[in-house]
């Protein structure tokens, strides 16, 4: 089936991305409904659009208390447009088709939560048009789209721009309204109730169906929590600029490579080449070229079919590099011009654009167990304490083993336990990850690295259990090791560090990531 948006309406409480959206629509030619805030944003940003009240003939009252609910406004979107008797009694009411409808909700649950709020403020934030103008154009899929998040715009505009509006897209967008509307009334009802404010509501809502999960035969969806904790949501600024859909497997190498490079300062360019999940690749450079260049030196075969990171633009010269080896997907907060130009020539390979989170971000991390349990902790965003680093060996770290630990311990926190990285100056040169005892992760990083172990500085996930570790890392010529320090065993190990004159430094911070 083949949508035609001729006709819009606009009524939102949050305005985040509503003037791209506005300004993709009228470059399609749609006509704006819209009402109250909405409109007079619109306008304000240069927007024509037409007032409800001029559709209904009745103006806002008891203070923008009822606007929307009127014959003529749902005539119009609940009509059937297949339905001869519902289009005469469009002519009748003198009501228009109305082909597209975008509503977000009175923000309840935030006012909710508020300190102090009270109940009259509470009451107030309970929408009533909202739900019912979501309701009706979800109902009427087969013949209105409906957007009740920000987060569907791109997706949308894409479509629309590209003439894809699909009949499993509008149901798609459906569903989420009755998951939106459905989340809000429990938390009304709660409210109601007295609920228990320890009893925990997760409130989701699909961000965007996907293929398939890990594996074909299993199906998937990615869900967009509603953030407590943080203002600061990353979905609310993804943006795919070019590439096939992403998979389920996209979406954890992109968690991973975007969470590693929050661990480097955004004016010093980092890349991560992230494949099952883990890293295989990072380092610094002095541009997005060379720090690139650096992190596909570190493990060229496992890069092949990767997701590069790089917390800086990409410009024309690392898109030219990147084109001529095969990627899943590129992260990057921009791209330049050139950069798009060159890589559209790869039509299936994803570019995501994504800008990097704010310093000591910190969210809640949910992991299911045993089918109807959750794992609830808050993320790894611990920083380390240089106060708190104690050099326990009697060599002492020279100025550039300092700088190559410190930089090889942020990488390790983010590589699967058990985990090792060896690095060389600004680059990772051999990482060893998920093994299930903490010497065979020192022999396959050291395996590897083969040469570049000499000389490199090794970083540990956590402590070393035996001193064997140290002795494997002193064969390969291991200059210096970072790890949290903690085992009994310590005495040990410190011993064969000093047997083989290898500076050693204690963080006193773990980093498992299983």
């Amino acid at each position: 089936m083949n949508y035609q948006i001729k006709r819009a309406l606009l009524s939102v409480y949050d305005k985040t991305g509503l003037l791209e959206l506005a300004q993709a629509l009228k470059v399609q030619g749609v006509e704006i409904l819209s009402s109250g805030g909405t409109a007079k944003y619109l306008r304000e940003n240069g927007l024509e659009v037409i007032e409800v009240s001029d559709l209904t003939g009745s103006p806002e009252v008891l203070g923008g208390r009822v606007k929307t609910m009127h014959p003529r406004l749902h005539a119009g979107i609940l009509a059937k447009r297949d339905e001869p008797a519902h289009l005469a009694d469009l002519v009748t009411l003198e009501a228009p088709l109305i082909d597209l409808v975008v509503v977000n909700l009175y923000p309840f649950q935030s006012v909710l939560a508020k300190e102090g709020a009270s109940e009259a403020e509470i009451l107030e934030n309970i929408d009533i048009g909202g739900p019912a103008l979501l309701r009706a154009a979800a109902k009427n899929y087969k013949h209105v789209f409906v957007l009740a998040n920000p987060d569907q715009y791109t997706q949308f505009v894409q479509a629309i721009s590209a003439n894809e509006l699909t009949q499993s897209l509008a149901r798609n967008f459906a569903k989420q309204v009755f998951e939106t509307t459905s989340a809000y009334e429990q938390a009304i009802s709660a409210y109601f109730a007295g609920q228990d404010p320890s009893q925990e509501t997760l409130k989701t809502s699909q961000f965007m169906p996907l293929r398939y999960g890990e594996n074909p035969h299993q199906t998937a969806s990615l869900l967009r929590l509603e953030a407590k904790e943080s203002t600061f949501n990353p979905l609310s600024h993804f943006k795919q600029l070019q590439g096939k859909e992403l998979s389920y497997n996209n979406w954890l190498d992109l968690e991973a490579g975007w969470s590693l490079l929050g661990e480097f300062e955004s004016e010093i360019p980092a890349c991560g080449i992230v494949k099952h999940n883990s890293p295989c690749g990072v380092a610094l450079g002095e541009t997005a070229l060379e720090a690139f260049q650096s992190a596909l030196e570190a493990d060229p075969i496992s890069a092949f079919g990767g997701i590069v990171a790089l917390n800086c633009p990409v410009d024309q010269a690392a898109a030219k590099m990147m084109s001529e080896i095969f990627l899943e997907v590129i992260l990057a907060p921009s791209f330049s011009a050139e950069a798009l130009e060159i890589l559209a020539t790869k039509k299936n390979l994803r570019l995501v654009q994504l800008p990097q989170a704010p310093t000591d971000f910190k969210y809640t991390q949910y992991r299911s167990v045993l089918a109807h349990g959750l794992l609830r902790q808050e993320n790894d965003h611990q920083a380390l304490d240089k106060e708190s680093l104690q050099v326990v060996t009697e060599a002492q770290p020279e100025p550039e083993d300092w700088l190559a630990a410190l930089f090889a311990f942020r990488v390790v926190k983010h590589v699967r336990s058990n985990a090792i990285v060896l690095v060389n100056g600004n680059k990772t040169v051999g990482i060893g990850a998920g093994q299930t005892n903490r010497v065979n992760a020192v022999r396959l990083a050291i395996e590897n690295a083969c040469d570049q172990a000499t000389g490199s500085t090794l970083a540990s996930d956590a402590f070393f259990p035996f001193p064997d570790s140290v002795e494997l890392a002193a064969m390969a010529r291991v200059r210096c090791i970072i790890q949290p320090g903690g085992s009994i065993k310590d005495p040990e190990v410190i011993a064969a560090a000093n047997k083989y004159k290898i500076p050693m430094i204690f963080t006193g911070l773990r980093h498992f990531r299983h």
